[in-house]
C-alpha cells in the first residue's frame, strides 16, 4: 500500500514531461476561498515554510505539490547502497529545472515567485499551467496535493473581468476528474452554508464519496460561538468527514513562529476547547487521514488504472513501430523507401498490392475497365454512318467523276467518306490515353496512403517521390498521344479494299441492284437512267428560257459545287441504288478499322506508358533522387513526426517500466520498505 502513491506521482510527473494526460491520476485537489488558509494548511502538513505569503491572491497557479517520505539522514549515510547524495535531512525539486535540488526552503520560496511571476506577471494576473514541486522528507507521509487559486469574485490588478469564471473553470478542470479526492477548505469564522468550497464539490461530487472538508481558523470564531455541530457534521453533513484544524496568524509568521511550536498549541487548544474532538482534529490528523484516504482511492482505481496502461502500452507501442526507428544509414533508408513504393506502385497495376481498395476500382483494374468497358462501348456507340446523309454521298460521288458520267460507282468517293468516318475515332482513342493517363496519377496517392507514416515522416522525400514519377508519366504522354494518332494515321493512310473481310463490291452492287429493280425490267430501266434522271428535273414556268440556256446566276439547277442540294430533292433510282452500295461499303470498312482501333489503342497505350513506366520507375527514382547532396535534405524528417515519437516513447516507458524511488523506512514501524516503484501497474499476461 505505501508505494501505490509514489506510483501515481512517477506518472505524473513523466506524463507532464512528454506533455500528455493520457490517463486521469489520483491525487487530491485543495480547493477554497480566497484567504481561507489554504496555504497555511499545506504548509502545516509539510512542516515548513515554502510558500509565498501575502494579503490578497498569493496563489496563481496551480502548485502540484508530491511529498515523499524518505529516511532519516542518519540512515541514508548508513544505507550501504548509498541511493542518494543528498547530504540534508530534507530537499525538494521542481519538474522545470529537476536537476537543481533546493535544501533552503527561503529558496524554494522564491523560486514560487519567480516562476509564477514569469508566467502570470508581476500583478495579479492567473494561469492555468500547473507548477510541480517534489518535497522529500522524513517528516511527511506520502501525498499528492494541488493547490489551486482561491476562488474571488471581484478582479484585482490586471486580472480579466471574468477572473471568477476562469478560476471555477480552471477548478472544475481539476474537481471533475472521477478518480480525485476533494479537500474543501472553508474558515471556521464564516458561514459553513455559504462555502463556496462545498459547493463547488457538490456540484461534481453530489454523493459525496470524495470530498473531505477542512475548518481553518478555529480560533478565530467570535466570542461564545462553538464549532462542534459543524465538526460533528449535523449542519452540513460530509461522508468522508470534517476536520479542524489551527493555522498560525500574520503575527506568529511575523513573530518567527515555528510550525512545530504552532502544531504544539493547536493541539494544546484543541484539547481545551474541544476535548472530546481533539483526537479526530489537528493538522497531524488531518494528514493522516488524507493519507489514508489517498492510499485506499488508488487501490479502488488500480483496477481501472491497470487496464488503461494495459491499453495504452499496447496501442503506442504500434505508434511507435509506425514512427519507424532513427535513422542509421540514410543510403540504406533511402533506397529502401524508394524500392518499398515502386514496388507498390507496380504491385497496384498488376492487381497483387497488399492492400486491396473494396470500394471502388483502382490501379490494372480500373485501366481494363477504361479499355473493355469505356472505350469499348464508346466506339461501339459511333455509328458507322452518322453524319453522312444520302445527299453528301451523292454529292461525293458527283465531285468524283468529274464533268463526264460515270458507268459505275467511283472509288475515290468511296475512300473519301471513309476516311471522314475513320477520323471520327481518333478523339475517343485519345481520351482513352487520358483517362490511363490520370489512372496513373491516382496510383500516386493510392501508394502514398499506404505508406503514409514513412512518407509524413520525411514529408521532402514524399513530394520528392510524387514529382518524379509524375514527370515521368508527363514524359510519356504525348509519347503515347503521337501513337494513337499515327494508328489513326495508318488506317487512312491506305484504304485495303482487299481485306479478307471487307464485303465485295460487286456482290453489294448486285445486291442492290436486286433488291431496287425487277428482274424483267432490269435492262430497261438501266437504259433509261438518263431519261429518268433528266425527268428529275423541275421544268421551267410561264416564258422562262429552258434551263440549259439559262444564265447560271438565275438558273433553278442546283450547282453541286457551290450549293448544297436542296433537302427536299428526290433521288433517282440508280442515284439511291449508287449511294446504298456507298453506304454498304463505308459501314462494312468503318467496322473494320474500329475493331482494328479498338484492339490496338490499348495494346499502344500499355506498350509506351504502363509498361514503360513499371519497368523504368525504380531506375528513374534512383536515378534521380539516390543523390549524395540530396540525402540529408529528403530525409530530413518532420518536426511533428518526431515530436509524436518522443512522445510515444516516452509513454511506452512510463506504461513498461517500474517506477524507481529510493527506499525508505515506515514512519510507523521503522522498517525499510521494498521501494517505491516496484509496484508496476501493467498486468503481466
Amino acid at each position: 500500500m505505501e508505494t501505490l502513491i509514489p506510483v501515481i506521482n512517477k506518472l505524473q510527473e513523466i506524463f507532464n514531461t512528454v506533455g500528455a494526460e493520457v490517463i486521469q491520476l489520483p491525487q487530491i485537489v485543495v480547493i477554497g476561498a480566497q484567504s481561507s488558509g489554504k496555504s497555511s494548511v499545506l504548509e502545516s502538513i509539510v512542516g515548513r515554510d515554502f510558500l509565498p505569503r501575502g494579503s490578497g491572491v498569493v496563489t496563481r497557479r496551480p502548485l502540484v505539490l508530491q511529498l515523499v517520505n524518505v529516511p532519516f539522514l542518519e540512515e541514508r549515510q548508513h544505507a550501504a547502497s548509498g541511493e542518494t547524495s543528498t547530504q540534508a535531512e530534507e530537499w525538494a525539486t521542481f519538474l522545470h529545472c529537476k536537476h537543481k535540488t533546493f535544501t533552503n526552503f527561503n529558496e524554494i520560496q522564491q523560486e514560487i515567485e519567480t516562476e509564477t511571476e514569469r508566467m502570470t506577471g508581476t500583478n495579479k494576473g492567473i494561469s492555468p499551467e500547473p507548477l510541480y514541486l517534489k518535497i522529500y522528507s522524513p517528516h511527511v507521509l506520502n501525498l499528492t496535493l494541488v493547490d489551486l487559486p482561491g476562488i474571488t469574485k471581484v478582479p484585482v490588478g490586471d486580472q480579466p473581468p471574468d477572473i471568477e469564471g476562469q478560476v471555477r473553470e480552471m477548478i472544475l478542470s481539476y474537481v471533475s476528474n472521477p478518480n480525485c479526492l476533494i479537500l474543501a477548505v472553508t474558515a471556521a469564522n464564516t458561514d459553513m452554508a455559504t462555502s463556496e468550497a462545498l459547493k463547488l464539490a457538490r456540484d461534481v461530487d453530489p454523493d459525496g464519496r470524495r470530498t473531505l472538508a477542512v475548518v481553518t481558523k478555529l480560533d478565530l470564531m467570535d466570542a461564545g460561538t462553538d464549532a462542534t455541530d459543524v465538526l460533528m457534521g449535523r449542519v452540513i453533513p460530509v461522508k468522508l468527514g470534517i476536520i479542524g484544524v489551527v493555522n498560525r496568524s500574520q503575527h506568529d509568521i511575523n513573530t518567527g513562529k515555528s510550525i512545530t511550536e504552532s502544531l504544539q498549541d493547536e493541539q494544546g487548544f484543541l484539547q481545551k476547547r474541544y476535548p472530546s474532538l481533539a483526537n479526530r482534529n489537528g493538522t497531524r490528523h488531518l494528514a493522516k487521514t488524507l493519507n489514508r484516504l489517498l492510499m485506499h482511492h488508488i487501490r479502488d482505481c488500480l483496477p481501472e488504472l491497470k487496464t488503461r496502461v494495459n491499453v495504452l502500452t499496447a496501442q503506442y507501442q504500434s505508434v511507435l513501430q509506425s514512427y519507424g526507428q532513427p535513422i542509421e544509414d540514410k543510403n540504406a533508408t533511402l533506397l529502401q523507401i524508394i524500392t518499398k513504393f515502386a514496388t507498390e506502385y507496380c504491385h497496384t497495376i498488376e492487381g497483387t498490392a497488399r492492400n486491396i481498395e473494396t470500394s471502388e476500382l483502382c490501379g490494372g483494374a480500373r485501366m481494363c475497365y477504361i479499355f473493355h468497358e469505356t472505350f469499348g462501348r464508346t466506339l461501339e456507340s459511333i455509328d458507322p454512318l452518322a453524319g453522312l446523309t444520302m445527299l453528301d454521298i451523292l454529292t461525293a460521288i458527283r465531285n468524283a467523276t468529274g464533268p463526264r458520267p460515270a458507268l459505275f460507282v467511283p472509288e475515290v468517293s468511296f475512300e473519301l467518306l471513309v476516311k471522314r468516318q475513320i477520323k471520327r475515332l481518333e478523339d475517343p482513342s485519345l481520351r482513352c490515353v487520358e483517362l490511363v493517363h490520370e489512372e496513373l496519377q491516382r496510383i500516386i496517392q493510392h501508394c502514398s496512403t499506404y505508406n503514409t507514416q514513412e512518407l509524413l515522416r520525411f514529408p521532402k522525400l514524399h513530394e520528392a517521390i510524387v514529382e518524379v514519377v509524375t514527370g515521368v508519366l508527363r514524359q510519356r504522354l504525348p509519347i503515347t498521344n503521337e501513337m494513337v494518332h499515327n494508328l489513326v494515321a495508318i488506317e487512312l493512310a491506305y484504304i485495303n479494299t482487299k481485306h479478307p473481310d471487307f464485303i465485295d463490291t460487286a456482290l453489294v452492287s448486285a445486291s442492290v441492284s436486286s433488291k431496287n429493280d425487277p428482274p424483267a425490267e432490269g435492262i430497261r430501266r438501266w437504259k433509261s437512267d438518263k431519261v429518268e434522271d433528266a425527268g428529275m428535273e423541275e421544268k421551267p414556268k410561264g416564258n422562262a428560257q429552258p434551263t440549259m440556256y439559262s444564265s447560271p446566276s438565275r438558273s433553278h439547277a442546283v450547282n453541286l459545287l457551290d450549293t448544297p442540294m436542296p433537302a427536299t430533292r428526290k433521288l433517282s433510282q440508280r442515284e439511291q441504288r449508287d449511294c446504298e452500295v456507298i453506304r454498304r461499303l463505308i459501314k462494312s470498312y468503318f467496322l473494320i478499322v474500329r475493331k482494328s482501333i479498338q484492339d490496338s489503342v490499348p495494346k499502344t497505350v500499355m506498350h509506351f506508358l504502363v509498361n514503360y513506366v513499371k519497368d523504368h520507375l525504380q531506375s528513374q527514382l534512383v536515378g534521380q533522387l539516390y543523390k549524395q547532396q540530396l540525402l540529408d535534405m529528403l530525409l530530413t524528417e518532420s518536426e511533428d513526426m518526431a515530436q509524436q515519437r518522443k512522445e510515444a516513447a516516452g509513454l511506452l516507458q512510463v506504461s513498461k517500466r517500474p517506477c524507481s524511488e529510493p527506499a525508505r523506512p515506515s514512519l510507523r514501524s521503522g522498517r525499510r520498505n521494498s521501494g517505491e516503484g516496484r509496484l508496476c501497474l501493467q498486468t503481466k499476461p
